[in-house]
C-alpha cells in the first residue's frame, strides 16, 4: 500500500492549499456573518477546474481522481467550510451522478457548465415527513406525452435557494416502495419550478439551504436520470462518493480549528508560559491531531476504493467508517479548540467559533451517525466479504 502522494496530487495539494489561503480564508467570516453565497469565488473554482474535478474531460471537467476530490475538499473546508460544502454539493453531488447514471445527452448538455461555474449544481431528495427515510418520499412523476409532470416539495438542499438545476428523486410507481422512484434533471428555469423558504442555520451559513416546489413541473423526458423506476441505483451509486466527501469535509474543518488552536497556544501566554507548555493544553492538541490522521486515511481509503471501481459491501462499509469517525471526530475537535481559547472562542472576533457551529451538522448531513451506525452494524452481521 503507498502512503504518500504523488507528485501531481502534492501539487494539487499546494494549489488549493494557496487559493484557500489567500482567496477563501479571508470571505470565510463575512459570508458566515451575512449568510451569503461566496458566488466570486465558486467561479474561479470552475477556472480552476475544481468543480468538475472527477468530470472526464470530452464534458468540460479535469478528468481527477476520488481522491483528487478529497484533498481538493480538505483543503478547502480547512479555510471555510461553506465555500467547500458548495464545492461539494456540485462537483459530487451534482456532477458525479451526472456522470456514472446521465445519458450522453444530459452530459453534455449539463456538465460543461456545472464544471465551469457557468451553472450551480445541486440534489433535492430530502421532504418533509420523510428525512432519512428516502423510500416514503411523497414526490411524484407522471408521463404525459413527451414530458414528465412533477409535484412534490423539498426541503434543506443545498444550494437550493441559487442553483441552476438538481437532480430531483420522484416516485414513479407509488406501489413498487424503493422499486417505484425515478431520478431527474430538473432546471431552475422549468415551468411549475418554484423556490420556497429559505432556512436560516446554526452552521454552513455561505451555504445557502433552502426549499424547492414543484407544482406540475415540466420536465423533459430525456432529463429522466437512467432508467425508469431505477433511481434507487443512481442514489446508491452516489451515497459512498458523498458519504467519504462528508469525511473529507470534517477532517478539513477540523483540521482548521486545530491549527487556529495551535497558534493560539503557542502565542498566549498565562502565569509566564505559552498556554502549549501546559500538559493539559497538550494532551487536547495531540488528540486532537492523533484523530485527524485517523480520520484522514479513512477517508484516503474510501477514495482509493471508489477509484479502484469498488462498489460494494467493503467500499460502503468504508465510506460509512469514514464519514461516522470523521464527524463525530470534528465535533470534538471543534469543541475542544474552543475550549483551547477560553472565553476569546467563544467570541466571534476569532474563527474557532464558526468552526464549532459548522461541525455540528456534519453528524447529521449525508446519513446521521445514527444511520451510519446501522448500515455498519448490518455489514458486520453479515460477516467479512472481500470485493
Amino acid at each position: 500500500m503507498e502512503f504518500s502522494l504523488n507528485s501531481e496530487q502534492k501539487l494539487l495539494e499546494d494549489n488549493v492549499r494557496k487559493f484557500a489561503q489567500r482567496e477563501v480564508a479571508p470571505l470565510a467570516a463575512t459570508i458566515d456573518r451575512e449568510a451569503r453565497f461566496p458566488v466570486e469565488n465558486f467561479k474561479k473554482m470552475g477556472e480552476m477546474g475544481l468543480l468538475g474535478i472527477t468530470v472526464p474531460q470530452a464534458w468540460g471537467g479535469a478528468g481527477g481522481t476520488y481522491l483528487d476530490m478529497m484533498i481538493a475538499t480538505e483543503e478547502l473546508a480547512a479555510a471555510c467550510t461553506s465555500t467547500a460544502v458548495a464545492f461539494a454539493a456540485n462537483a459530487t453531488l451534482f456532477n458525479d451522478n451526472v456522470v456514472h447514471n446521465g445519458s450522453e445527452t444530459i452530459k453534455r448538455k449539463y456538465l460543461p457548465g456545472t464544471s465551469a461555474g457557468d451553472l450551480i449544481g445541486g440534489i433535492a431528495m430530502t421532504e418533509p415527513d420523510t428525512g432519512s427515510d428516502v423510500v416514503s418520499m411523497r414526490t411524484s412523476a407522471r408521463r404525459e406525452g413527451d414530458y414528465y409532470v412533477l409535484n412534490g416539495t423539498k426541503i434543506l438542499i443545498t444550494n437550493g435557494p441559487i442553483g441552476d438545476v438538481f437532480i430531483v428523486y420522484a416516485k414513479t410507481d407509488p406501489l413498487q416502495g424503493s422499486n417505484g422512484i425515478s431520478a431527474f434533471v430538473v432546471e431552475a428555469t422549468f415551468p411549475g419550478f418554484r423556490r420556497g423558504k429559505t432556512f436560516a442555520k446554526l452552521g454552513w451559513r455561505g451555504s445557502p439551504t433552502g426549499e424547492l416546489v414543484f407544482e406540475d413541473c415540466l420536465v423533459p423526458a430525456e432529463n429522466l436520470l437512467g432508467s425508469l423506476n431505477r433511481g434507487i441505483v443512481v442514489l446508491m451509486s452516489g451515497l459512498n462518493s458523498e458519504r467519504v466527501v462528508m469525511g473529507a469535509l470534517s477532517v478539513g474543518l477540523a483540521r482548521g480549528a486545530y491549527e487556529a488552536a495551535l497558534r493560539y497556544a503557542q502565542e498566549r501566554h498565562q502565569f509566564g508560559q505559552p498556554l502549549v507548555a501546559f500538559q493539559l493544553i497538550q494532551e487536547k492538541l495531540v488528540t486532537i491531531a492523533m484523530h485527524l490522521e485517523m480520520a484522514r486515511l479513512l477517508v484516503y481509503k474510501g477514495a482509493v476504493l471508489m477509484d479502484g471501481g469498488h462498489r460494494g459491501r467493503q467500499a460502503n462499509l468504508v465510506a460509512s467508517y469514514a464519514k461516522l469517525f470523521a464527524s463525530e471526530m470534528c465535533m470534538a475537535a471543534t469543541t475542544e479548540a474552543v475550549q483551547i481559547l477560553g472565553g476569546y472562542g467563544f467570541t466571534q472576533d476569532y474563527p474557532v467559533e464558526r468552526m464549532m457551529r459548522d461541525a455540528k451538522i456534519h453528524t447529521i448531513g449525508g446519513g446521521t451517525s445514527e444511520i451510519q451506525k446501522m448500515i455498519i452494524m448490518r455489514a458486520l452481521l453479515e460477516g467479512p466479504q472481500l470485493d
